[in-house]
This record gives C-alpha cells, sequence and structure tokens, in this order.
C-alpha cells in the first residue's frame, strides 16, 4: 500500500464513530495489514502526528485530533538543541483559540536523545516559580526522527573511529567503532549512519555507510549536502527505461483530440543558460481591440502518467533542486531537457491556456486546451531587455512577426502588472544575490540578479495563467492543489507596525495590505528601506500547497495554484492530469483529504530543497572566506539576538554573527520586540536592516560558522539611530553590559 493511500486509511478508520484508541499494531490488524508491514503502520501515524492529524493519548494510544479538547500535560513538536546543550520545542499546530503556542524550553539534561529537528513528545512542567520565563518541559519519546543520516569528518583517537558531524547537531565526536572502516582515512568526509543517538546517559554509536573523499577536494561539498539532506541522484532503471520507451514512441504528428496552434507565432523567454523551456507565449490584438494571451505550458502528464515508474521518481523528489553547482531534476533529462521541452522549430504537446483581456487587462474570458505548438523562437531575458532598450535593429534579427509579437507582450505585461499592484500585490522588491563558481565548483565571485522588465513580462503571464486555471477549476467545484499563501498573524503585524514606529515611519494599521505597500514604496530610496524589508518578510507566512479555499496574501488573489512549470513541480502536474481529466470530460478523482497530505508532502520537498541550496551555497561561500580572514565588506543586520547580530554581506552573501561580546565599545540591551541591541551611548543602536562596515574574523568549516567583527556603521544609519537610542534609555532605564 502506498504511503498516501495508507495514510488515508488510517484517518478513515481512526475517524468513524465506533473507533476505540488503539495502539499502531492493533490499527494494523484492523485495516488487515500482514504482520510484517505493521511497522509501516506506525511510522504513518508517527508522520499523522507530526502534522497534527492525530494524537497519542493514554499509553501512547493513537486518537483523532480534536483541537477543542482539554490540554493534557503533553505536547508535541519539533526540537531545536542550542549550542549549550539546552533546547526548545516548537509544538506543532495553533492552540483552540488560533493563538501560537510559545515554544517549550527544555533544559540540558532533559532533552533525552532527542536530536535537532526530531519530532518530540514533551512533558510540561507544571510547577511556578521556574527561572527560566516561559513553558519549560521535559522530552519523553522521540516520536519521528527526522535522519539517521548525518555528514561528517572521519578521525581516529584511542585505537578507534570517530565522526564529528558537520555543523552544530552534536557537541561530542560519534564513535564509529574499528578504524579504517570502509577504508575511511583521517579528514575524509564520510556518511554516518547513527545506530544509537547520544544522552546524557551514553555517548553516541554509529557506521559509516559511505566515504565521499577527503576534505576540501573539489565535489566533495556537494555530495554532502547532497547526503546531509538525503537528496535523490540516479534515477531508478525502470522509470529511464520507461522514459526512453516514451521517446521511442513519440512522433511530432498532431492527434486528432488536440488543438492545432502549430502555426502560431509562439515563442519562449528563459535564462541563457536554461536546458528545459517549459512554457511558451503567444499573444494577438483581436478586433475587437480585446487582447488574446496563449500561455502554453509543456504538457509534462501526457508522458509520466500515473502509478508509472516515472511518476513514483516524481512524485518522491516532487521538485527539482537548483544547488549551485548542478541540478538534481524531478524528471529524467529524456523527459525535461527532450520530449517535454518547447524547443524552437520542434512540434510539441502543451496544456494551453487561452485568457481574453480587455485593452485596460480585466480577463474576461478563458479557454483551456490539449493542444500542440511549434516555438518560433528561443530568446533569452538578456536579449528581451535590449530589444526594449531599442526595438528597432532588432526588426531584422528577429523578423516582423516575432518583434510585433515582443511588443505587444511588454505593452500587456505593462498592463496587467500595473492593475495587479493596484489591485493590492506586495511589492518587496529584495535584491537577489547569485554566486559564481568556477569549473572546480569554488566561489569565485557574486552578482545581483536584476529584477528587469524581460523578467517581468514572463512572471506576469504566468501569474495570470496560474490564477486563470485555479479559477476555472474552483468553478467547476473541484479540489486541487492550490498554492496559499496566508496572511500574517494580528500580532506580527502589530509588531511590524510598532518596529517602523521606532524608526521614525508613522503609518495607518499595516493590517491594511495597501498601507503595507505604502510603507514599501515609502521607504523604497530610504536608508530605512532594509529594515522595513527584512521586518515585513519576518512577518509574512511561508506559502505552501494545499487544498483549503485559502488566499494568496503576497499576490493578492483569492484563488491560485502553480500550473506553468510541471517538468520541475509535482503539484503542477497533478493539476494538469486534473485539467486533463475535464477536458476528457471524465469524472477525476477528487480525494480531498488525500490531497492535504500530497499538499504537505510537496510542502516539504520544496522547504528541503531549499534549505539544501542555502546550506550549499553557505559552505562554498564559508571555504571562499576561510582564505580570507580580515577581509572588509558591507554588510546588513538580518538578525538580533541577545548574544549578538546575524549580518549577510551585501556583495558577497555571506550570513555570520558580530558577537555581542565584540561590541566593547558600550553596555548593550536586547529588545525582543523591535529586533534592536540598544547601547547607552547615543547613536549606538543597531537594529533589522541596518547597514554595517564588517571584518571576517573567523570560519568553521566544520561546523559552518562565519563570525564578523564590526568595522563601522552605516553613518546615516547611525545618524537615524540617535534620536529612536536616547528615547528608549527613557523607556528601559540601566542597561547590562555584554562583553
Amino acid at each position: 500500500m502506498e504511503n498516501l493511500e495508507l495514510e488515508h486509511a488510517i484517518l478513515v478508520l481512526v475517524g468513524k464513530s465506533g473507533y476505540r484508541p488503539a495502539k499502531p499494531r492493533v490499527i494494523a490488524r484492523q485495516l488487515e495489514i500482514p504482520k510484517e508491514e505493521a511497522a509501516e503502520v506506525k511510522r504513518a501515524v508517527k508522520r499523522l502526528v507530526r502534522r497534527g492529524e492525530l494524537v497519542y493519548g493514554t499509553n501512547h494510544l493513537v486518537e483523532p485530533a480534536d483541537p477543542g479538547r482539554p490540554k493534557s500535560n503533553q505536547v508535541v513538536g519539533v526540537f531545536r538543541r542550542a549550542q549549550g546543550g539546552f533546547g526548545f520545542v516548537r509544538p506543532t499546530g495553533r492552540s483552540p483559540d488560533d493563538v501560537e503556542v510559545p515554544d517549550i524550553y527544555i533544559h540540558a539534561k532533559k532533552p533525552a536523545d532527542a536530536a535537532t529537528g526530531d519530532t518530540v513528545a514533551v512533558r510540561i512542567d507544571r510547577r511556578r516559580g521556574q527561572r527560566h520565563p516561559g513553558p519549560r518541559g521535559e522530552i519523553v519519546e522521540v516520536i519521528e526522527r527526522e535522519t539517521h543520516q548525518f555528514v561528517g569528518t572521519y578521525f581516529e583517537a584511542g585505537g578507534s573511529g570517530y565522526v564529528q558531524v558537520d555543523g552544530t547537531l552534536f557537541a561530542q565526536p560519534i564513535c564509529v567503532g574499528d578504524p579504517g572502516a570502509k577504508n575511511a582515512r583521517p579528514d575524509d568526509k564520510v556518511v554516518c549512519d547513527m545506530v544509537r543517538f547520544p544522552s546524557q546517559r551514553h555517548d553516541g554509536e554509529g557506521v559509516i555507510t559511505e566515504v565521499l573523499g577527503p576534505r576540501g577536494k573539489p565535489g566533495v561539498d556537494t555530495l554532502s549536502i547532497i547526503r546531509e539532506f538525503d537528496l535523490p541522484e540516479l534515477f531508478a532503471e525502470d522509470a529511464l527505461q520507461e522514459a526512453h520507451e516514451q521517446a521511442e514512441s513519440f512522433d511530432e504528428t498532431v492527434p486528432p483530440d488536440r488543438l492545432d496552434l502549430t502555426d502560431q507565432t509562439v515563442i519562449t523567454i528563459d535564462p541563457v543558460d536554461a536546458r528545459d523551456f517549459d512554457d511558451a507565449i503567444s499573444l494577438e490584438k483581436l478586433d475587437t481591440g480585446h487582447w488574446l494571451l496563449g500561455v502554453h505550458i509543456a504538457d509534462v502528464a501526457h508522458f509520466v502518467r500515473p502509478k508509472t515508474a516515472l511518476d513514483r521518481e516524481a512524485f518522491q523528489r516532487a521538485t527539482s533542486v537548483y544547488l549551485p553547482d548542478r541540478v538534481i531534476p524531478m524528471l529524467p533529462e529524456v523527459i525535461s531537457n527532450s520530449l517535454a521541452s518547447l524547443q524552437p522549430g520542434k512540434v510539441r504537446y502543451t496544456k494551453s491556456v487561452l485568457m481574453e483581456f480587455t485593452d485596460d487587462g480585466i480577463r474576461v474570458a478563458t479557454d483551456l486546451h490539449s493542444a500542440a505548438i511549434k516555438s518560433r523562437k528561443r530568446l533569452a531575458y538578456e536579449q528581451v531587455d535590449q530589444f526594449l532598450d531599442d526595438p528597432g535593429p532588432w526588426r531584422r534579427k528577429l523578423g516582423a512577426k516575432v518583434h510585433d509579437l515582443l511588443g505587444r507582450m511588454h505593452q500587456l505585461a505593462m498592463i496587467l502588472r500595473r492593475r495587479r499592484i493596484e489591485h493590492g500585490a506586495l511589492q518587496l522588491n529584495m535584491p537577489e544575490v547569485k554566486i559564481e563558481l568556477d569549473r572546480q565548483g569554488r566561489v569565485s565571485g557574486a552578482h545581483v540578479v536584476e529584477d528587469t522588465e524581460s523578467h517581468q513580462i514572463i512572471e506576469e503571464f504566468m501569474l495570470a495563467a496560474n490564477e486563470a486555471v485555479a479559477e476555472s477549476l474552483r468553478d467547476k467545484e473541484l479540489h486541487f492543489l492550490r498554492r496559499i499563501h496566508e496572511a500574517p498573524a494580528p500580532r506580527k503585524l502589530k509588531a511590524l507596525t510598532e518596529f517602523v514606529a521606532e524608526l521614525g515611519l508613522k503609518t495607518a494599521s499595516l493590517e491594511n495590505r495597501f498601507e503595507l505597500q505604502k510603507l514599501l514604496d515609502r521607504v523604497a530610496d530610504r536608508p530605512e528601506a532594509h529594515a522595513v524589508r527584512f521586518a515585513v518578510l519576518r512577518s509574512l507566512q511561508r506559502a505552501v500547497y494545499s487544498p483549503q479555499p485559502e488566499q494568496h496574501y503576497a499576490l493578492a488573489s483569492d484563488c491560485y495554484c502553480h500550473f506553468t512549470s510541471p517538468i520541475r513541480r509535482y503539484p503542477d502536474l497533478t493539476v494538469h492530469r486534473l485539467l486533463g481529466a475535464v477536458l476528457k470530460k471524465r469524472k477525476p478523482r477528487n480525494d480531498f483529504d488525500q490531497l492535504v497530505i500530497l499538499g504537505d508532502h510537496c510542502s516539504e520537498r520544496e522547504q528541503r530543497a531549499e534549505a539544501a541550496e542555502r546550506e550549499l551555497t553557505k559552505l562554498k561561500l564559508l571555504t571562499y572566506l576561510s582564505g580570507r580572514i580580515g577581509q572588509q565588506m558591507d554588510a546588513v543586520v538580518t538578525g538580533v539576538e541577545s548574544f549578538g547580530l546575524f549580518v549577510q554581506g551585501v556583495e558577497l552573501p555571506a550570513e555570520g554573527l558580530v558577537h555581542v561580546e565584540s561590541l566593547t565599545d558600550d553596555y548593550y540591551r536586547f529588545d525582543r520586540t523591535t529586533h534592536t541591541m540598544s547601547g547607552y551611548r547615543s547613536g549606538n543602536t543597531y537594529r533589522l536592516g541596518d547597514l554595517l562596515r564588517v571584518t571576517v574574523a573567523r570560519v568553521d568549516l566544520e561546523r559552518r560558522e562565519l563570525d564578523f567583527r564590526l568595522v563601522q556603521r552605516n553613518k546615516v544609519a547611525g545618524a537615524r539611530s540617535r534620536s529612536a537610542a536616547s528615547t528608549r534609555k527613557k523607556k528601559t532605564g540601566k542597561m547590562k553590559k555584554k562583553r
């Protein structure tokens, strides 16, 4: 039984009116699961508990989740260990009144053998008079391990082999038995499978499962991150075989059940180094004065059918992973870079969305089709930007039809963009810095990715298509995977209002999205821009996949989905399949509960991919800076904590910490509500978004830590801070000195 089907079956069983709380092995018998597969039921129950869909009751009997039931002295959450050995558990879900439950403090002697990322059960300590503010607790059970696989550096001592796990997950090295296991040599990067997790009572024990290569050797850093995050690499043989069979059977004839658009002027616009092209554009001006926009998306669903080997691989991966030096695709390249790639001059199958807009950009009609196209031209963003700067010389290069199409595309896209902003879509305009690598995968520099008008053209058309498809499926009363982005919690917007007031910016209530955008526009060219943008980002929720009929807050869209990238995102593929069933007038399988589970899976895989990309980027930057101790750079404060300032380089996006102990010029006090570190002397205030000049002080590659020291603060930011600092001193009184 598939994971999703098993979880669904468990939820149905537990949700029945006559269900009596039982242990997983009993549930397995009730579901007639063979004994040898009963362990799968236990794992499925743990996943459901982790998501808050089930709970453990007395004696760990499985019960349905009921947010209205009385609170017990146990909660389930995710554990994070701090460097001092203590940690915090962030409870899953919310309280019945929709208030976030505060993190639970876990003393260094009470985490059992839980590791960072594990889902745990915590017994709350109800006693009063505790010195630590907020709830305290003790971990009584590890419900689900985040992972048993860790990457670290091998060394030998006292006749035994040890692995020092990368990062700060474990303070002490893990014993892996006899030296030289798997032919590991000192300073090799290795993969270690944890046999016994370390706790207060015993040391950790593990076994080496793979030797990745000598520390520092080109490519070993990437391989380390791939193993650390358990990212897939090679495709299964049956999936590759199926992909090749699809290639052999495909020809470029247009079947009668597809709309033939091969005579239309259609083009693709992508990054210059793109290998797959999954979206193409056509655009006409109708006799009525209306626009007819065609967004043509590669029909991946034609090649990747449900319950096939290709589908299994795509589901498990759920997304392509874009690491700094390689791409781990969701689908084999035979599909992603060939059959489903909208290459110029070749007939390719698409799901096409034809949208009619009025002259001022109001969508008045949507037609959905299974179609076939033939792209006339592949263009890069840089070429389109050059065209927009001076269209004349490009008429001969592109031909009249493509030249005129680009002109129309620019005109309509800017109309749609203006309407979207007027409707309340947020424009944060955070600069994106991309690192540059040499042939060995080492950092050679960095550059800012410009949000030019060529990018905006494609963005507007993709947003329009996603929204049009979502609304069409909603109007047919179908469940589908939406892309939802909940509104910020009112308490966060209140804190944001107070924060910008500290900057001297008066605003109306920021619960009004238009006031929020007015604030962003107001500070766009001011020194406070960094501070405000980071504060706004902190207040926003994370976008996820779910069938729940919720809005996309940042886009100001009441109904939105991902449809335009089925080559690299599994949710898009599911929308294509649903659309295909609708077009063929078939009744689709439309199980809301299954979609909830699928949405959680895809969201988790997306977050894993993003975390792996961030960690590898961080590791490469640390390696680069390890040979540049003393180098100065401009940086922006991205976080303020009691122990120091987190900062990120402006030109080189390296993240590190300015320890409060290194700020020896003053007495400092941390204010959590305003994200500030305030000194007693005039002007000595540091806050989120401040621009600083720092120097690289220390790099620890094994712990993946970077320390900066402050050289000087931005003069404008310092001048701005003086009046705010004097006001706060009146409020807070004596400040504690940090050294």
